[in-house]
């Protein structure tokens, strides 16, 4: 599988429904893996997103089709990228 970083940004409808129902987190996560990738970490942030994750996924097809349904539905909107590891010299 490869590695993906998804970067996300609350919606105000996001925000709300994270505060009301805070285990919401985990009921993605969830989906996510129905959906063939796995969140492998997930960092709430300061700054210009809310959320980073590490995804990964066996391919960039997986990795749209999260993103699509996850973004439908109004509470975030999502960018991602895809990491690829480099040699470095010992």
């Amino acid at each position: 599988m490869a590695t993906y970083i998804m970067l996300s940004t609350l919606t105000d409808e996001g925000r709300k429904t994270l505060k009301e129902r805070p285990d919401r987190l985990k009921s993605v996560n969830k989906e996510v893996e129905e959906m063939g990738a796995r969140v492998r970490a997930q960092y709430a942030v300061l700054g210009g997103y809310d959320f980073v994750n590490v995804i990964d996924a066996p391919s960039n097809e997986v990795m749209a089709r999260i993103s699509m349904e996850l973004g439908s539905r109004g509470t975030i909107t999502v960018s991602y990228t895809h990491l690829r590891a480099h040699e470095t010299a010992d």
